[in-house]
């Protein structure tokens, strides 16, 4: 079990690393940010195809896994837009609010009561976040706007997976987003000038298999091998580096208010994971209550 839990950590800690690389791919690709999540989406398909012919796994299409697909096809196609719209670290940055959206749907929907300590924290990252609207106003507003609604899908993207049932439905979920974000890329460069270089071709394909398809066929896997509050603590590596790796390649800097912001955000967000691991790691480790063991030990006699 042990061992088990280590490599669906392992296997996420690559996947982040793998995501991270967007924002310098991203931005050397001249094209509409729809048509670049198309042709992406297409490639990361493919990959979704060969590990379906090798695990021997059949498209489940239900409700739920159409559902799920919706909110990752638009959290993919939005974040895209956010890219090419404001910098890549405030992109990246607010959509890692989706585990605040993940609360707040979990509260509306599913009646779901959280401590006042998480809802403080909620009102803080909301303080972060605005942050991000002082450094520009255009166009910097209409991506950072883009990138909360990212986070918002990319919740519900996470809220929905986490209630299918299998793992064949989990990938099922994640390959129909892909099919439905190239549905809906593709034809939009028959409209829009898409002009053809050897560069945005090998980005294209390496942003599809490698920073795509790869890493989200290793999440499938890794979230059925440990929690998905593990998942997203993991996941924190991606908004940490992507604006590393645009400052380094591209030489990308966020403004001071979207920096100060994103410390917030990202310590907000990360503070209230360890705390609820923390508090999931004594539930499990506390010994039982006397009443528990003499319940134990009566339903012992009653079956002598």
């Amino acid at each position: 079990m042990e061992q088990s839990r280590k490599k669906g950590m392992a296997l996420m800690a690559v996947s982040a690393l793998l995501w991270s690389i967007s924002g310098v791919l991203i931005k050397r690709i001249p094209w509409n940010p729809v048509v670049i999540a198309g042709w992406r989406s297409l490639f990361a398909s493919l990959v979704f195809v060969c590990y379906f012919r090798r695990k021997r796994y059949r498209l489940v299409l239900t409700r739920q896994t159409l559902l799920c697909a919706l909110t990752l096809a638009g959290s993919m196609l939005l974040y895209i837009a956010a890219c090419k719209l404001t910098t890549s670290a405030n992109a990246i940055i607010l959509q890692s609010t989706s585990p605040v959206f993940i609360m707040l749907l979990d509260t509306v929907f599913l009646k779901h009561r959280y401590r006042r300590a998480e809802y403080a924290m909620v009102a803080v990252v909301l303080g972060g976040i605005g942050l991000f609207f002082l450094d520009q106003l255009t166009p910097g507003l209409a991506g950072n706007l883009l990138a909360l609604c990212s986070g918002f899908t990319l919740g519900g993207m996470f809220l929905l997976s986490g209630r299918l049932p299998d793992d064949q439905s989990a990938q099922s979920a994640l390959l129909l987003g892909h099919a439905l974000t190239a549905l809906a890329g593709i034809p939009v460069s028959l409209w829009v000038p898409t002009p053809f270089s050897g560069q945005a071709a090998a980005a294209i394909v390496v942003l599809g298999v490698v920073q795509l398809g790869i890493p989200y066929v290793l999440y499938g896997i890794a979230v059925r091998l440990c929690t998905p509050l593990t998942c997203s603590l993991i996941g924190m590596l991606e908004p940490l580096f992507n604006p590393l790796w645009v400052l380094l390649f591209v030489g990308e800097r966020p403004g001071v208010w979207a920096l100060v912001g994103g410390v917030i955000v990202l310590g907000a967000v990360c503070a209230w994971m360890l705390s609820n691991a923390a508090a999931a790691t004594r539930q499990q480790e506390a010994p039982a209550q006397p009443e528990d063991i003499t319940d134990s030990m009566s339903h012992s006699r009653q079956n002598m």
